[in-house]
């Protein structure tokens, strides 16, 4: 399957079930992340699997205490919008999940965060490659999160990555098209010409 055949399929999952996951593939993603590019090479990224149910309850708590808070004070149109999309604090996939995967960056190396994301992205494709939904969840409260994992202090959560299966089948919101996302050589310039889709690289 190509590249961007992977893309394309991949969507945000909130509900998984749950059939038990081999963590092999989720290895293998790791594995695929590792060969990100990073500032100077530092490869500043580290990934913490997690399984335990006591501690995926832990880590659900303390997610949700603090998205509660935050929910609590959210007004306005972004209220609206997170009703309509069916978002509340409640964050169930945490623990429903056989897997997390926590990914942090750390800090004080040459465009850590940055480089940890591109690290993130090539982890969800490999998720995707093998078969397994995923999620980029990120929690108000990170350092807390990174103390329940027993992180240091250097270390700063970047996302949660549930894994596993997915629990019926939701579509994939729309993507924009390149004409609308792509310029040339000044924003604004129009992409008029382009070879047709599908193209595979020769």
């Amino acid at each position: 399957m190509g590249l961007l055949e992977l893309a394309r399929r991949r969507r945000s999952v909130r509900s998984f079930s749950s059939d038990p996951v081999e963590v092999h593939g989720i290895l293998y993603a790791i594995e695929v992340a590792l060969e990100a590019p990073s500032g100077a090479n530092q490869q500043p990224w580290e990934f913490i699997i997690v399984s335990d149910p006591e501690i995926k309850g832990r880590i659900r708590e303390a997610c949700e205490r603090a998205e509660r808070d935050f929910y609590e004070r959210v007004r306005g149109e972004l209220a609206e919008w997170l009703s309509e999309k069916g978002l509340s604090w409640r964050k169930p996939f945490l623990t429903e999940a056989p897997h997390l995967i926590a990914v942090f960056a750390m800090m004080g190396r040459p465009y850590s965060v940055q480089s940890t994301w591109i690290a993130i992205g090539y982890l969800l494709l490999a998720l995707e490659e093998v078969g397994l939904a995923s999620l980029t969840y990120t929690p108000p409260n990170p350092r807390e999160i990174g103390e329940i994992l027993g992180a240091p202090s250097e270390a700063v959560l970047q996302t949660i990555i549930p894994v596993g299966k997915e629990r019926g089948r939701k579509p994939k919101e729309r993507r924009y098209s390149l004409e609308e996302k792509v310029h040339i050589d000044t924003w604004g310039g129009s992409l008029t010409q382009r070879e047709p889709l599908p193209w595979t690289p020769s």
